[in-house]
C-alpha cells in the first residue's frame, strides 16, 4: 500500500475513472440548485440525480466526482465516534444506462487493489452481498477470484428509500487487523459487516435495477445504472493508518491550529477534550465551505443549522480553555488544507472570516442567556424540591442554546441535580424520526421518463443570429404519444432548427409563431424548454393542422424578444456593479429576465444601503451612456476563465462555452441572448431591494419602456400629493411635507405633555386610595392612560414616594387590557412578587405576562375583566 496523501487520493480516485472513458464533474456548491427537496447537497449522487431521473440525459454516460456534502441528523455523535461528520466528501463513479454490475466490480477491485493506484493487500479486503444478488457474487467469487470467506451475505445490502430507483448493493471492507478489534473474537458482530471497529467499510457499489412502485412491487428499469459513494475520510484513515478520521492530514492540521490557540490543552492527553477538537475541526470545516457557497447563518433552514454548528463548536471551545471568538481564526488553515482541489474557501477567505467573527461574537454577547436560563431552571426546580432536570429542558438548551448535553449535566450535578436522560433521549429520537422522515422525501428520485429519452432527432438553435427560419417538424407529441399528424389541441413539437430560445439560466423562453406554407399561422408557441438529450421542445396550441415533416416558418415575437435580451444585458451590468459596491463576495444566486422587469438574487452579509443602491444604478446607467460594444465568443472553459469570465449561480458547462464580454468591463458565461450595445437598453431603474432568505437579497429592476413608465408613475404621485397638499408644482413636495412633519411632532410633543399632565392628575388621586391586607399596604386602580408607557412612568412616581407597598394600575386602549404590578423592596424580602401577582390576575382579562420581582406587566384581550383582576389582587395578598 502507498503512502498517499488525501490530495493524491482524491486526484487518483478521478484519474482512475477518467482512465476508464468517465467524464469527471467538478464538486457542486453545498448549496443544491433547482432541488427544493434538499437542504444541503447530502451524497455524490444528489449532483446527478437529474441524469437517473431522466430528466437531463448527460453527453457522456460514465460520470464520477468527488463532491464535499454536509449531513447533520448525527451531529451529536460527531467527535465521540471515529467517522461521524458533518461536512465529509463522497468519491463517486455512476453508469447512466451503461456498465453495471461485472465492469462496476471490477473497476473498485482495480484501483483498490493494483500497484499503479491504492495498492491495497488483496487478503485484506471483504465484500458484502444481498443474499438474492447471485450475479454479484458469482463475478467476486469467478472473476475476481475473492474466498468465499471473504464473501458475506448480508439481507441488508439492498438500496431503497421508497418509490422510485432501487436495487442491491455490495459494500468493501477493510481489514485493518487485530490492533483495531475492539471486541471478543466470539462476538456475533466481529465480522465484516458487523458493528466493530477492524473491518472498516469503505465503498459502497449500488446496482440500480429496480422501480419501486407506490403499491410496493418492484418492476426492472429499462436501464440499469451504477451509484457508488466511497468516504475520502475513511479510506484515507485506512492508508494513512489512523485510529480515526480526525488523525488524517485532513484534520490533523487543523486540530494543531486549535492546540496553539488553546495554549494549555493538546489533542490526545484526554478523552473528553479529545472530543472537542473533533467538534471543533469538523464544525470549522462543514462552517468554512457552506458560508463560501453562500450559505450565512440566520433563525431558519440551512442558517440555522450554521448557527447551531457554530454555537456548538465555540461551547466546546470552552473546554479547551478558549472564552473568547477564535473559530474565524482557523478558516485560513481550512482553506489551505483543502486548497488543491476546493480554492473556494481560500479565494473568499476574508469574507468567512468576517461572516464567522461576526456570529461568534453575537452568541458570546448573549451565551450568558442560556447561562440565565439555566441557573433560573436549577434555581426553579431546587425550589420546588425537585431533584432532576427534566430531558425536555436539556434538549432545549442543546437544541436551541447549542449547550452540549455534557456542559448541562456537568453543571447541574455541581448543583446537586440528576439528568433526565432517558427524557433527553426520546426528544432527540424524535427529532431523529423527523430528519428520518425528511431525508426519506429527499433523497428520492422521479421513475425516469421513456419517451423524451427516447428521441434522436437533432434541434439546432439559430436565434443567436436570427428570430425568423424554415425549417421541417422533425417531431410531434401529443398526450406522451408520437404523432405524425395533428388538426388542434395542445402539443410539443421539435424542428430541425429554430430560433425559439429554451428557458435557461434566468432567461424566459421566445414566443412566437409558426406559419404553414400559404402563410397562415397554424400555432402558437407558449413556450420552449430542453428535452433530457438538450433538443429544443416547443410547447404550442395549434390553431391548424401540423404535418410532421412538413417544413413550416417559426418566427419569434421579436418585441417581446428585445424586451427580454435589454433586460438580460442590464442583469450582467448589476451582476459587475453590485460586486464593485459591495465587494466580490456577493454572489450570484439566481435571476430572473422576462420582457417586464429583471430580477437580481444574491449573498450578501447584512443590509444594503439606499447609497449603495443608488451607485450601483449609476454605474448601470453610465455603462448604458457610453455605448458599449456587447460581443459573444464561443471559446473552451479553460480560455474563458483566463479571460475572467464569470460564472453564473448554478449553471454546469461544458468543455465549449459562450462568453458574453461589455468592453472588457463585464465578461461572463452565458448562453443567452443579449443587445449588440449596451445604449440599446435605454435605462435602468432599480424599483426594489430586500432580503428573501438567509443570507440571500434580491433587486427587482426595469428598463426601457418598463423604466418609462416606471417613472410616470412616480411623477403621476407626486402631482397627486402636490394637488392634495394644494401646491401648483411637484417639486414643492418634499419642502412642504418636511414642515407638515414638524407640524405634526410638535402637536405630539404638546399631546404627550398633555397626556403626562393628565395621568399626574389622576396619579394624585390613586396615590391617595391606599388600602391593607394584614401588614401590606397596596394601591390597585384603573386609570385612563394611554399605553403601558405612561403606566411605567406612574410606576416610577410611585417607587420614588414610596407611596405602598404594592401597586397594581390597570387601563384599557383599542379593546385591550394593560396591566402593570410594582413590589417595594422591603415587601419583596416577604416573598411578594410582581412577576407572581400578575399572573394570578393577568387570566381575568384574558391575558398573561411576567416580568422581575419588583416590576411586571401584562396584556389582556378582556378590557371588561379589569375590575375582576383588582378585586383579585386583594384575595391573591390575602393568601
Amino acid at each position: 500500500m502507498k503512502d498517499l496523501s488525501s490530495s493524491e487520493v482524491r486526484q487518483m480516485f478521478l484519474d482512475f475513472f477518467k482512465s476508464k472513458g468517465h467524464s469527471i464533474e467538478p464538486s457542486a456548491s453545498l448549496i443544491p440548485v433547482d432541488d427544493p427537496t434538499l437542504l444541503w447537497i447530502n451524497s455524490g449522487v444528489a449532483t446527478v440525480k437529474k441524469y437517473f431521473d431522466g430528466t437531463v440525459v448527460p453527453e457522456n454516460s460514465r460520470i464520477a466526482n468527488a463532491q464535499k456534502s454536509i449531513r447533520t441528523n448525527d451531529i451529536e455523535n460527531v467527535g465521540r465516534t471515529a467517522r461521524h461528520q458533518t461536512m465529509f466528501e463522497m468519491l463517486g463513479n455512476f453508469s447512466i444506462g451503461d456498465y453495471f454490475k461485472e465492469e462496476a466490480i471490477h473497476f473498485a477491485w482495480e484501483f483498490l487493489t493494483s500497484p499503479e493506484w491504492i495498492g491495497f493487500d488483496p487478503q485484506k479486503l471483504y465484500v458484502t452481498v444481498y443474499p438474492k444478488d447471485k450475479e454479484a457474487k458469482r463475478i467476486w467469487k469467478e472473476e475476481v477470484g475473492l474466498a468465499s470467506d471473504h464473501i458475506v451475505e448480508i439481507e441488508d445490502n439492498f438500496w431503497d428509500i421508497g418509490a422510485g430507483p432501487s436495487g442491491p448493493d455490495t459494500e468493501i471492507f477493510y481489514d485493518r487487523g487485530q490492533k483495531f478489534n475492539d471486541l471478543a473474537e466470539d462476538d456475533p458482530e466481529n465480522y465484516a459487516g458487523g458493528e466493530n471497529e477492524r473491518y472498516l467499510e469503505i465503498w459502497n457499489l449500488v446496482f440500480s435495477e429496480f422501480n419501486h412502485k407506490p403499491d410496493d412491487t418492484y418492476e426492472p428499469l429499462p436501464s440499469k445504472n451504477i451509484d457508488t459513494g466511497m468516504g475520502l475520510e475513511r479510506i484515507v484513515s485506512v492508508i494513512q493508518d489512523t485510529p480515526t478520521n480526525f488523525e488524517t492530514d485532513l484534520f490533523l492540521p487543523i486540530i494543531r491550529e486549535i492546540e496553539q490557540i488553546s495554549g494549555q490543552i493538546k489533542y490526545g492527553q484526554n478523552q473528553e477534550t479529545d472530543v472537542s477538537f473533533r467538534v471543533i475541526a469538523d464544525h470549522i470545516r462543514a462552517l468554512a465551505f457552506a458560508i463560501a457557497d453562500g450559505a450565512l447563518p440566520s433563525n431558519e433552514g440551512r442558517g440555522y443549522v450554521l448557527r447551531r454548528l457554530l454555537r456548538r463548536a465555540d461551547m466546546h471551545g470552552q473546554k479547551l480553555a478558549i472564552n473568547q471568538a477564535f473559530l474565524y481564526r482557523l478558516v485560513g488553515i481550512v482553506g489551505k488544507t483543502m486548497n488543491s482541489y476546493y480554492p473556494e474557501v481560500s479565494q473568499q477567505q476574508s469574507f468567512v472570516e468576517k461572516v464567522i467573527k461576526t456570529e461568534e461574537k453575537r452568541f458570546y454577547e448573549t451565551i450568558n442567556e442560556g447561562m440565565a436560563i439555566l441557573d433560573q431552571l436549577l434555581a426553579k426546580e431546587k425550589n420546588e424540591q425537585a431533584q432532576i432536570i427534566h430531558g425536555a429542558d436539556i434538549f432545549k438548551l442543546y437544541d436551541t442554546y447549542g449547550f452540549p448535553v455534557e456542559l448541562t449535566e456537568e453543571i447541574a450535578q455541581e448543583a446537586g441535580f440528576e439528568v433526565d436522560h432517558a427524557g433527553f433521549e426520546r426528544e432527540m429520537q424524535a427529532q431523529r424520526q423527523r430528519a428520518r422522515n425528511a431525508r426519506s422525501n429527499e433523497q428520492s428520485m422521479k421513475m425516469q421518463s421513456s419517451l423524451l429519452k427516447e428521441i434522436d432527432v437533432t434541434s439546432h438553435y439559430v436565434g443567436y443570429t436570427t428570430l425568423e427560419t424554415k425549417s421541417p417538424l422533425a417531431l410531434l407529441i401529443q398526450d406522451e404519444t408520437f404523432v405524425e399528424h395533428l388538426e388542434g389541441g395542445q402539443a410539443e413539437v421539435i424542428f430541425s432548427q429554430t430560433p425559439f430560445y429554451a428557458e435557461m439560466g434566468g432567461q424566459v423562453a421566445d414566443t412566437g409563431v409558426i406559419i404553414d406554407q400559404s402563410g397562415k399561422t397554424c400555432a402558437v408557441v407558449t413556450d420552449v424548454q430542453k428535452a433530457p438529450k438538450g433538443q429544443y421542445l416547443h410547447q404550442v396550441n395549434i390553431k391548424k393542422s401540423l404535418q410532421k415533416g412538413q417544413e413550416y416558418t417559426l418566427k419569434v415575437d421579436k418585441d417581446r424578444h428585445n424586451r427580454i435580451i435589454k433586460n438580460h444585458t442590464a442583469t450582467h451590468l448589476l451582476h459587475k456593479a453590485l460586486k464593485e459596491v459591495l465587494g466580490s463576495q456577493a454572489n450570484q444566486a439566481g435571476s430572473l429576465v422576462d420582457p417586464e422587469h429583471l430580477r437580481f438574487d444574491f449573498t450578501h452579509f447584512g443590509q444594503i444601503t439606499t447609497k449603495e443602491l443608488r451607485e450601483m444604478e449609476k454605474i448601470v446607467n453610465e455603462k448604458i451612456g457610453q455605448a458599449l460594444d456587447v460581443t459573444t465568443i464561443e471559446t473552451d472553459l479553460k480560455t474563458a476563465k483566463e479571460m475572467g469570465a464569470m460564472a453564473l449561480f448554478g449553471e454546469k458547462y461544458g468543455n465549449e462555452v459562450r462568453v458574453v464580454n461589455v468592453a472588457d468591463w463585464s465578461i461572463e458565461l452565458c448562453g443567452g441572448n443579449h443587445v449588440k450595445n449596451t445604449e440599446d437598453i435605454g435605462v435602468f431603474k432599480i424599483v426594489s431591494e430586500s432580503g428573501i432568505g438567509a443570507g440571500v437579497r434580491r433587486i427587482d429592476a426595469v428598463t426601457s419602456q418598463e423604466a418609462y413608465q416606471h417613472f410616470a408613475q412616480q411623477e403621476d404621485d407626486l402631482r397627486k400629493l402636490a394637488d392634495i397638499l394644494k401646491l401648483p408644482r411637484i417639486d414643492e413636495v418634499v419642502e412642504k411635507t418636511e414642515q407638515l412633519q414638524q407640524q405634526l411632532q410638535q402637536l405630539q410633543k404638546e399631546n404627550e405633555q398633555l397626556s403626562s399632565k393628565i395621568a399626574n392628575q389622576q396619579a394624585e388621586n390613586v396615590f391617595k386610595d391606599i388600602k391593607y391586607v394584614n401588614d401590606i399596604s397596596y394601591i390597585a386602580a384603573q386609570i385612563n392612560v394611554k399605553d403601558m408607557n405612561q403606566l411605567r412612568q406612574l410606576a416610577d412616581q410611585w417607587k420614588q414616594q414610596s407611596i405602598s407597598d404594592v401597586l397594581v394600575l390597570a387601563t384599557e386602549n383599542n379593546g385591550k387590557a394593560n396591566l402593570l404590578t410594582a413590589v417595594s423592596p422591603q415587601t419583596i424580602d416577604k416573598g411578594i412578587k410582581a412577576g407572581d401577582l400578575i399572573k394570578a390576575i393577568a387570566p381575568k382579562v384574558a391575558g398573561g405576562g411576567g416580568g422581575r420581582a419588583d416590576m411586571a406587566q401584562a396584556g389582556g384581550k378582556k378590557p371588561e375583566g379589569i375590575p375582576q383582576a383588582l378585586e383579585e389582587v386583594t384575595h391573591w395578598l390575602q393568601k
